[in-house]
């Protein structure tokens, strides 16, 4: 049974998603680098079928994403099935606001937030998805503490394009189908009680925030390491350098606050205390593309007082990994949503999420997290 998937976003992130699945349907690659991607039972990465892709860039709108995920990925033999997808316009809610590209959403035609919102459910209405992935650029981060805030805001378009996003698949969940919301960017969705209440009220689902995809799971990943050494960590410093329209967008200090605050979480929520630490991306540079450049530095007190230190440095495709990640988090919602679930899944968003929600929720390393995640699949009869 198909798994119904609209993705807000034509960026890379959705062109190497796009393209892995059609080619793991055609048989072309294999599940690398999809976690539980041999254990799935109910649902599989293979069962996913994505039925419409909403963008605001003008120079996307109207075109198929076989074409976008060409250019992208600069690659000839994308899958021709990619052909039958078509970008559909948007809500935009100034989130591109101050960045090169010339965007115009629904909003910005209409120019009633309001109709904007109850024309692009409208589409959604038509397209039927069971999960709705949130992969548009990195907006500001606002928090929203109550229901009625929560629909203020995102009904007069003020709170931001995600933040609308969530508000308008609520709204489908409530008027048509019952849908999953995955937010895959910083901006605090699962982690605004006001948003998870108001899923719950509907009986959707919302999952987030920010993907944690490259260098924050294996940081998370050390510093348990050295928690559960109790070696004293002095000092942590981890930072990307990539080339790609997210890293344009982080330029701006408001954006970068949004990404530094979902992935600083991880240090006092694993150690215990805050140590000192710079966990932010911190430049744009044009040739590496999607493929950033990482550092990362973690000093640390041993036995005696003796100080070591951790030098990790790579290169990683995030967008690719993104692709993974979608690729396991589409079929582990959409399970939830046909076994009644609704609100959010604080197991899901910490394996899966750099600042998990709901708000409180702890990070931990990815391997505690892994580990508990099996339990609560095992137990939904999902893997």
């Amino acid at each position: 049974m198909p798994i119904r998937t609209v993705l807000l976003g034509a960026g890379p992130g959705a062109a190497y998603f796009a393209a892995g699945i059609e080619r793991l349907k055609m048989g072309e690659i294999d599940n690398y680098g999809i976690p539980f991607g041999n254990l799935f039972k109910s649902y599989r990465p293979e069962d996913i079928q994505i039925v419409g892709v909403f963008e605001v860039d003008n120079k996307k709108i109207g075109l198929d994403m076989h074409s976008v995920t060409s250019k992208l990925l600069n690659e000839n033999n994308v899958p021709n099935s990619l052909k039958d997808i078509e970008i559909l316009r948007g809500l935009h809610c100034k989130s591109l606001a101050g960045l090169p590209i010339d965007a115009t959403g629904l909003d910005d035609i209409i120019g009633d937030p309001n109709i904007a919102i109850k024309e692009f459910i409208s589409l959604l209405d038509k397209l039927k998805p069971d999960v709705i992935v949130n992969i548009i650029t990195t907006e500001k981060q606002v928090q929203v503490n109550n229901e009625s805030e929560f629909i203020r805001l995102a009904s007069s378009c003020n709170g931001g394009a995600s933040l609308t996003y969530a508000y308008a698949a609520a709204e489908y969940s409530r008027l048509y189908n019952k849908v999953s919301f995955i937010n895959l960017t910083p901006p605090l969705l699962a982690n605004s009680p006001g948003i998870v209440s108001y899923y719950e009220k509907v009986g959707g689902l919302i999952f987030g925030d920010d993907a944690a995809t490259g260098a924050t799971p294996l940081t998370a990943d050390l510093l348990e390491h050295m928690a559960e050494r109790n070696r004293k960590v002095s000092s942590v410093v981890q930072f990307n350098i990539g080339g790609n329209m997210d890293f344009l967008s982080l330029t701006e200090p408001e954006r970068n606050k949004s990404k530094e605050n979902t992935k600083g979480s991880i240090v006092n929520d694993i150690l215990g205390y805050d140590a000192p630490h710079y966990i932010k991306p911190t430049g744009f540079l044009e040739p590496l593309g999607d493929k950033k450049f990482i550092a990362m530095h973690i000093e640390y007190k041993s036995f005696g007082g003796y100080t070591d230190e951790i030098v990790v440095t790579g290169r990683i495709n995030d967008k690719a990994n993104l692709g993974g990640v979608m690729a396991s988090v589409i079929p582990i919602t959409k399970a939830l949503i046909d076994r009644g679930y609704k609100g959010t899944s604080p197991s899901v968003n910490r394996f899966f999420m750099k600042k998990p929600g709901p708000l409180g929720t702890r990070n931990v390393s990815r391997i505690i997290a892994y580990n508990e995640l099996i339990k609560e699949l095992k137990s939904w009869d999902i893997i």
